[in-house]
């Protein structure tokens, strides 16, 4: 269990964890019973778990963010989903693994999904790329918009990522106007559309499959225009107060939610997803399923004219 604790503020839940992993030791080389000491450093393991997640920074919860043992877009469709059955290619130029889609089933309601994949582990990491899209996924994720489109089909984004690709290739080929093209896309499409944030959001690599009629985000997750050390770095001439930057620009999904900016917030239980990722992924899929429900009776002017109050609305502070 302690290997899910590698962050500063998870030391003392690793000590108590560590102590809980000891006794069970001791108990089994020498037969004696420590069941009641055990039971106490579980409910002590509790307590301070409670403690420790409900009660972090900007700049830990960024860090929460972006953990390690963090579950990604992957785990996410293989908890989450009945059917899942992937689609590759932007029939333009190549297919694009830091950016998956396909069609889903979650509890008999069919959706198409276009999630942010980081990868798990150095070669798998290598090969989506970091979870930093290039323009041959972003187009992807528009001709599956299109199709989600023709079948009526309502669409489901998981938002992931440190930002869009910024190398040569990838300018070459169009980033930013493959950025704006789904921008335009998604604001006029005709049927309904979820983003979830399941870790970092940042900048339009993340705003480029995230304009949609709900915004769902996971508690410890953050979403901006730049990261906090890319913030810091340009303010302060410092990448070390990204603190500091955090604190500033407003970036959990908490702060979101007061602005206005996220529609709901989805509690990841037992303090964060990297514990319990099959209750974090069952409360998504329920909150999902829920803000269809809301959505799914809308017409399309209906649909279309709420969501362009929804983003005319954002910064408005005239209230």
């Amino acid at each position: 269990m302690s290997a899910i604790y590698t962050l500063e503020f998870e030391k003392p839940l690793k000590e108590i964890d560590d102590k809980i992993q000891l006794l069970k030791s001791t108990s089994i080389n020498t037969g004696i019973n420590v069941d009641s000491q055990i039971e106490k450093l579980k409910d002590d393991l509790i307590v301070k778990t409670n403690e420790i997640y409900n009660n972090l920074n900007r700049w830990e919860t960024v860090q929460l963010a972006r953990h390690p043992k963090r579950p990604h877009a992957k785990n996410y469709i293989d908890m989450m989903t009945d059917y899942w059955f992937e689609l590759h290619g932007d029939r333009l130029y190549a297919d694009d693994p830091s950016i998956i889609c396909g069609i889903a089933i979650l509890d008999k309601v069919k959706f198409f999904i276009i999630a942010q994949e980081k990868g798990r582990g150095t070669k798998d990491k290598v090969f989506r790329n970091f979870g930093m899209p290039k323009p041959e996924g972003y187009r992807k994720a528009a001709r599956l918009m299109k199709l989600a489109e023709k079948f009526e089909l309502p669409i489901i984004t998981i938002i992931d990522t440190p930002g869009a690709y910024p190398g040569i290739g990838a300018e070459e080929r169009g980033q930013g106007e493959a950025i704006a093209n789904n921008l335009l896309i998604m604001s006029q499409l005709k049927v309904p559309t979820f983003s979830v944030v399941i870790g970092e959001g940042a900048s339009g690599g993340a705003l480029a499959i995230g304009l949609s009629d709900k915004i769902i985000c996971l508690k410890n997750t953050w979403y901006s225009v730049i990261s906090p050390e890319g913030c810091a770095s340009i303010l302060f001439r410092d990448s070390k107060m990204a603190s500091e930057a955090a604190d500033a620009m407003k970036v959990t999904s908490k702060d979101l939610f007061d602005l206005g900016i996220v529609d709901v917030i989805v509690n990841e239980p037992n303090g964060a997803a990297h514990i319990d990722p099959q209750s974090s992924s069952d409360e998504l899929k329920k909150s999902i399923l829920s803000e269809y429900a809301k959505l799914k009776d809308y017409s399309i002017d209906q649909l279309i004219k709420s969501r362009l109050e929804k983003y005319d609305n954002i910064g408005d502070w005239r209230n």
